[in-house]
């Protein structure tokens, strides 16, 4: 996952203008891409994340940078300790919207940064066909409409909100199901609570919604994305 996200992780660090020195929190870190790439430029940096072993993979490839466990709803640092709070496709999973929103507010004294997806109509009614949420359930999609973002940023931040779209590429739909499968928990997990009754149709109808979008000789399957930037009031 880290590698098909790499061009989006040179974007939005891109897009926050790292300065020399500055402090960076980078929240829900997974394998410290963001995290990295924002050390690189002169930045001091700080990973959290809520899964160990996603930590573990992060201080195997960075072990200068500073990494801690912890949840997006309740951090574990001082009213604005940061210049830079960043996430890419990060936070957003958190359940409790409103805590996450606050604890961004409350930590960042400079720019914010982030990415969410926005709801796909054609995967919602693929996954509804089955009678599944969305892997991720429906919530993080909400961090993906402008309306959100206004009711729990806007108050504290002067937002800029940009859609792009990541492409997902493949040989075929097998194999962008079988990467799925093998590189996304939540997908592995929805596929393995499926019963056999439904396992198999569903990957006929993953695999058909995939090829909807061959070109010639490869299937690239856009996913639009938000690129949100904040800066402090």
């Amino acid at each position: 996952m880290a590698q098909r996200f790499a061009p989006i992780h040179d974007q939005l660090v891109a897009r926050l203008e790292p300065r020399d020195g500055e402090h960076w929190l980078d929240i829900a870190t997974g394998t410290g891409g963001v995290a990295i790439r924002a050390d690189a430029t002169g930045a001091r940096v700080t990973g959290v994340d809520i899964a160990p072993g996603m930590l573990e993979g992060a201080r195997s490839k960075a072990p200068h940078i500073d990494f801690h466990l912890g949840d997006a709803q309740a951090l574990s640092y001082e009213h604005g300790s940061f210049d830079v709070v960043c996430s890419c496709f990060g936070f957003i999973f958190a359940p409790d919207h409103r805590a996450t929103a606050s604890e961004l507010v409350r930590v960042c004294r400079g720019r914010l940064g982030f990415t969410a997806w926005v709801p796909h109509p054609e995967l919602r009614e693929l996954y509804d066909a089955f009678e599944l949420d969305a892997p991720e359930g429906r919530h993080p999609f909400e961090w993906g409409k402008r309306e959100h973002l206004d009711e729990l940023l806007a108050p504290a931040f002067e937002l800029e909100i940009e859609q792009h779209v990541w492409i997902l590429e493949g040989a075929d739909g097998a194999e962008l199901y079988d990467f799925w499968s093998r590189s996304a928990p939540p997908f592995r997990a929805m596929i393995a609570g499926l019963d056999d009754a439904k396992r198999a149709p569903f990957r006929e109808a993953y695999i058909e919604f995939c090829e909807r979008y061959r070109e010639g000789d490869r299937v690239r399957v856009p996913r639009p994305y938000l690129l949100v930037l904040g800066t402090k009031r």
